[in-house]
């Protein structure tokens, strides 16, 4: 079948459903918004700490903000999007109010603000220890409640519509590719549909499945920056992956990992070792509250010097009541496994967590293909450079969301559907034994990310990565061409893509920067550690 939409945005966390609520005030046109599982499993609702903005005048400006988030990106963030994203924050704060999203307050009425690694200053809106759900929450019941907007939830996004589809040579030398919507596939007659479109909009979210340990869901596979790669778009700083420092350490939770908020560290937990001994002294003057790389890698290298799994954040200081209160969720999560966090340390190692590169777009949010903008964890605006500044994640989709919205919303009476685009072949079976076969080659993925492409690098692992996942690249576009397209391949495709762009992409990054840090090359003079 074939859909057509003014805007079709294919996926449903912060970013995409802040755009959809944009573009439904404007009355535009026809709004339809993919979701690859259902609105409550966006990647949006595992962010636990807050959302980072200047909104207590008196202590914080927004160059204190800038210059937090410069150097925590290793002074390779794009300034022009810093600003941005800093300057236009408070008032995307008090959109998500509007919509709904409740913030912790003091009594007094102000926001309760919370402090996290890398920031001089309290900044933190929060909700709890589960402010993404809270987002996730009240976005979802502004979109459910706005007739303007169409939600297809449990549809996957196979591919997305160019000139290449027509038949047309598309290289990455093209200067007009052009984005014409997006084949999909319905779970329900297991068919792709074409869904046309004047505008397309990619928030499909991060890319931590291609790793063994992560924080991200079973769904956050990379699908947007795989398929904008796959059209010859421009996908940039993949080589930077950041590892959240403090994952729970549960025996058989990998996938997702539970988070301990970094808003932990900020309240007063100290890292230790599991015999008691703090250790982030020794790396940096900040201790705990260094910024994320740098905790991770000090993780890292005690566990590997000392042999150990896992190393513990300790609470056991602070008063008990006030630990429950400030993080509910993560109090009931260790109980659950048999911690009591005010009593006893919590134990955590570092896990994949947020990928600060992606779809290259600029300050409007448009990425290098015509019609096609990205927003969120999948795109690269150039705020996070080597390294993502805590809770600046949130704030960047809905400050994106915004100015994407309002380019969008200018440009979408010059384009036109294109009717000339051919349905999907729909052709070919999948046996029992290829779909073992798939199974089997994501959990390969997984183990050769981890075990060559992880917190610390050296060019004989990547080149090992580059070689095995050249293979898998192989085995698995052969068998894509000769099955139906199902959901399992297309993910596993797009993980061996991502994998892949992140390799290719730390290879030639010759330096330790940010968080590509490598044996074979000179840490880089910012570099803190």
């Amino acid at each position: 079948m074939t859909f057509k939409y003014d805007f079709l945005i294919i996926g449903a966390g912060v970013a995409g459903m802040s755009y959809a609520l944009k573009i439904a005030r404007a009355r535009k046109g026809r709004i339809c918004m993919i979701c690859k599982t259902s609105l409550e499993e966006a990647n949006t609702s595992f962010a636990q700490g807050g959302i980072a903005s200047v909104t207590n005048p008196e202590l914080d400006n927004f160059d204190k903000h800038i210059q937090d988030t410069m150097i925590a990106g290793d002074f390779i963030s794009d300034p022009r999007a810093v600003e941005q994203v800093v300057k236009r924050a408070p008032a995307q704060i008090s959109e998500l109010t509007n919509w709904g999203v409740n913030f912790d307050r003091k009594e007094n009425g102000t926001f309760d603000l919370h402090r996290e690694g890398g920031h001089s200053e309290f900044r933190i809106l929060h909700h709890a220890d589960d402010t993404g759900a809270e987002i996730q929450r009240g976005l979802m019941e502004a979109v459910r409640n706005n007739p303007h907007i169409e939600i297809r939830e449990n549809h996957f996004a196979v591919e997305i519509i160019t000139q290449h589809h027509l038949g047309v040579e598309v290289t990455r030398r093209t200067p007009d590719i052009e984005c014409y919507g997006a084949y999909v596939l319905n779970p329900e007659t297991q068919k792709v549909d074409t869904y046309l479109a004047k505008v397309t909009v990619i928030c499909t979210g991060g890319c931590g499945a291609v790793y063994q340990t992560t924080t991200n869901p079973i769904i956050a596979t990379g699908d947007g920056e795989a398929m904008v790669y796959r059209a010859k778009g421009a996908v940039k700083d993949m080589e930077f992956v950041q590892f959240h420092p403090t994952a729970l350490f549960h025996a058989g939770e990998t996938h997702p990992a539970f988070l301990i908020t970094e808003a932990m560290r900020g309240y007063g937990g100290i890292l230790r070792l599991p015999s008691g001994e703090s250790f982030m002294e020794k790396y940096d003057k900040r201790l705990s509250l260094a910024p994320r790389d740098i905790v991770a890698r000090a993780i890292d290298n005690e566990m590997k010097i000392h042999g150990i799994d896992h190393v513990c954040l300790d609470v056991t200081h602070k008063e008990a009541e006030e630990t429950r209160r400030h993080f509910p969720n993560i109090y009931h999560k260790c109980l659950s496994i048999g911690i009591d966090i005010t009593h006893e340390y919590i134990p955590v190692r570092p896990a994949a967590h947020y990928m600060c590169g992606g779809i290259q777009v600029g300050l409007n949010g448009r990425s290098s293909i015509h019609r096609l903008y990205a927003l969120g964890e999948c795109a690269c605006t150039g705020l996070h450079g080597g390294n993502r500044l805590a809770s600046n994640s949130l704030i960047e989709a809905v400050v994106y969301a915004d100015t994407a919205a309002e380019h969008s919303l200018s440009e979408v009476g010059n384009y036109t559907f294109n009717d000339a685009i051919p349905a999907w072949n729909d052709e070919g079976t999948l046996t029992n034994e290829e779909h073992v076969l798939i199974t089997q080659s994501i959990k390969e993925v997984g183990e050769i990310m981890s075990n060559y492409v992880g917190i610390v690098r050296s060019d004989l692992r990547l080149k090992r990565a580059w070689a095995r996942l050249d293979l898998l690249y192989e085995e698995t576009e052969a068998l894509f061409k000769r099955v139906k397209a199902n959901k399992d391949i297309c993910e596993l495709r797009n993980m061996i893509n991502v994998g892949y762009l992140i390799t290719r992409q730390a290879i030639e990054r010759k330096e330790c920067r940010g968080l590509h840090y490598t044996i074979d090359y000179p840490v880089h003079a910012y570099d803190k550690a």
